[in-house]
Parts: structure tokens; sequence; C-alpha cells
């Protein structure tokens, strides 16, 4: 039971009074006052020092215990969220991709065993290093010295030459970066083995279709007027299968370069030559237009540049209907030229915009067939212009009609009449 506390004046006084008591016994034991405060002043330093060790409480308070199942549901969530977080790490250590934290400094906080294998990163010398200085002298540290705000594509591993990945950066944590790293070898291989593929497939029907047609042509209509319709149809479509295989081997020849030999392309010379190519595709059923302004010759490949700017006039003449018109442009634009083509056709809804420069790609499959389109020119047309680094931008309006425009940038612009280094 805790005693009540004394008034705070009782003390002292007590204390004052037993001082006195000493020095009065002091004086009267032959006159020591002295010696009798003194003791007396010893006596009480002891007795404040027990009574303060009594009363004074523990410097910090213990805590009320928790009750045991409170503690049991904390031990149990603790175990689980540990449990998890392993979990997570094993899966991230065990991913195919190559996963590096970064802090706010790109320095290395902590990498999977795929980024030992395709970044050649390695512990723990690696922990705490800047990743631009690891990867110094690789495609992989420009990138970082640039900003790494586009992902990286189709480079060489770092930590194995003979392997291509695909890099990006992901913002993680508090300003903290996620690195992630992609091995896509095996679908290069593939790509290649498909490529190989249509290339040889086309080489071999080349032959037997020159055949067929080089028969079929020399049958005389006259001379079989029942079969007219049947030998008429039979030459458009191997006409149409002959001109499928020759884009095919087109565009297999465009997707294994990786540049073209340089010449200057005279762009007056070649925009008269497509206007004529689109006049007699049209055979006067549609008002064809050309306006250039640009005065500037590119710098290509003038038979790849030729493809490409046919097929979308051609393209323009199949898919616009009879006494409509089609204008060709090539005009000058503030980051370099542009070459246009703009159709009063049928036009093209926004689900299929991104899709049209894949391979065999149709809107209409029966508009195709009956235009006699391959369904390769926008194909070829997208490797061409990356090729010579520019850009396919596409505009429609169903019911209005299209703009199919190519961008090129000032290092591709020549003056006319100059020299190839202009």
């Amino acid at each position: 039971m805790i005693q009540p506390a004394t008034p705070s004046w009782k003390l002292p006084a007590a204390l004052a009074a037993a001082l006195l008591v000493g020095a009065l016994l002091g004086w009267l034991a032959d006159g020591h006052v002295a010696v009798g405060v003194a003791l007396v002043a010893v006596a009480e330093v002891v007795l404040l020092l027990t009574r303060i060790g009594h009363q004074t409480p523990p410097m910090m308070a213990t805590p009320a215990a928790a009750s045991p199942l409170q503690h049991d549901r904390f031990m149990m969530r603790s175990r689980r969220i540990a449990s998890s977080l392993r979990d997570l790490r094993n899966a991230a250590s065990q991913l195919p991709d190559a996963v590096v934290l970064l802090d706010r400094q790109q320095q290395i906080r902590w990498f999977n065993h795929a980024a030992e294998n395709l970044l050649g990163l390695r512990r723990p010398q690696d922990r705490g290093a800047p990743l631009q200085q690891r990867m110094a002298g690789s495609d992989l540290a420009d990138w970082l010295r640039r900003g790494t705000q586009e992902p990286l594509s189709d480079i060489a591993a770092p930590g194995q030459a003979d392997s291509q990945i695909n890099v990006s950066m992901l913002p993680f944590g508090d300003h903290e970066q996620l690195l992630l790293a992609r091995d896509i070898s095996h679908l290069n291989r593939l790509e290649q083995i498909r490529r190989d593929f249509v290339a040889n497939v086309s080489h071999e029907l080349r032959t037997p279709l020159t055949v067929i047609h080089g028969y079929l042509e020399l049958l005389d209509l006259e001379d079989v007027p029942e079969l007219a319709p049947v030998l008429s149809e039979m030459r458009t479509q191997s006409k149409r299968m002959g001109q499928i295989v020759e884009d095919l081997l087109t565009l297999s020849r465009l997707e294994t370069q990786h540049q073209v030999a340089d010449e200057r392309v005279p762009m007056a010379s070649l925009l008269a030559t497509v206007r004529k190519e689109a006049e007699a595709l049209s055979q006067g059923r549609h008002r064809i237009v050309l306006e250039s302004t640009a005065e500037a010759d590119l710098l290509g490949s003038p038979k790849d540049l030729h493809s490409a700017l046919s097929n979308l006039v051609s393209n323009a003449v199949r898919y616009t209907p009879t006494g409509g018109s089609i204008m060709i442009r090539w005009q000058r634009v503030p980051d370099g030229a542009v070459y246009s083509v703009s159709d009063t056709g049928f036009g093209i809804p926004a689900t299929h915009l991104a899709r049209l420069t894949e391979r065999f790609y149709r809107i209409s499959s029966s508009r195709s067939r009956d235009s006699g389109g391959t369904g390769l020119g926008l194909s070829i047309v997208k490797h061409v212009l990356n090729l010579h680094q520019a850009q396919l931008q596409i505009d429609s309006t169903p019911g209005v009609g299209s703009t199919f425009a190519c961008h090129f940038g000032h290092a591709r612009l020549l003056t006319p009449g100059g020299s190839d280094d202009d």
C-alpha cells in the first residue's frame, strides 16, 4: 500500500532540528559542536538516500504486457509477411529476364541470376557500383547516359556477346528504378528462319510461274473462243502470283538489309516517272495532280525509293473510285521534307491504321483481290523508309479519303543539281 506523501515543509524542518540537536550534544560533550553537527549530517544523508531508493519509480516504466492472443496474432502476421517477401525474392531471382534494382544515383542495389548471365554482373563486388560505369563500352551505357526515356531494342548483351536483348527502365519505390532486360535471341532466330523460308519458297515459285504465264500468253484467245474467259482469268491470276513472288523477294531483301548504298536521287525525274505510272494504271479514270515545291533531291537508293513512292500512288489509284482525284506532293517542312499522296477514296477506319504496314494485312479481302493488290506494298514502303531513317504517317477518314506521308530528315536532303557531298 502506498503511504501518503509527507508535506514539503516538514522534512526540511525535521532535518534542521536534528542538526541543532547534534550541535547541542556536541557542545555538551566537551564543546565539540562541529563533531556533533557532522555526525547528525551523515546520518541524515544515509536516511535520505534510503528514502529516495524506496520511493523513486524506475527510469523507464514497464509497459503493460500484451495478451497471449495479441502476441500470437502479431507473430503470425510477421511470419506471413516474411514468407511473402522470401517467396517474392526467390521468384524474381528465377525470372528468365534480367532484373536490376537501382537507387536514385543509378547504383546497383540488387539483381537476379539472369542479370549475371545477360549483363555480366557479379556478386558481391557489383553491389553499390554505378551501373553506367559497370556497363562502360556497351550500347547500354550510352542509353543510360542519354536518359533511358525510350526502351532500347535489339542490342548485344554485355554478358553474352552472341545474345540480343531488349532493355527498359521502370520507376520503382522512392525515386528508385527497375531495369528489365529480355533475351530475344530465340525470337531473332525464328524471324530469320521465317525470312529464309519465304525467300527460298519465292525463288522456287518464280520459275514455274514464269513458265505457266509464258504458255498462257502463247495461247490465242481467238483460237479457242469458248475458253476465252477461262484463259483470261488464268493470265490475270498468274500475273498476280508473279507479282506476289516479286514483292516477297523484295521484302525479304529489305528485311535483311541494315543500310543502303547512298546515291543522289533526282526527285524531279522520279516524281515525273511516278506520275506517268499512276496515269497508266488509272487509264483516265482519275484526276492526278503533281505539286513539287521542295526543291530538294534525296540521298538514298533510287530503286528502293522508286518502289516505295510508286507503291503509295498505285494504292491510291486502286482504292479510289472512278472520277476521284489523287494529289502527289513533295514539299518542305521545318524538320526536312515530305512526300505525300492524298486521295478521295473509300478511307480507312481508325482501328485498321496501326496494322496497315503488316504483310498481307487487308481491310477488305474482296476489295483487295478485285484491285489486284498483293497486300505487301505498305510493308515494303515501311522497310524502305526505315532504311532511309524516314517515317510513314497515315491520316484517313472513312468516306472522305486518305493521306500517306513520308517524312525525310534534313540529313537525307540534297540541293538539286549539286554534288552528292552537298
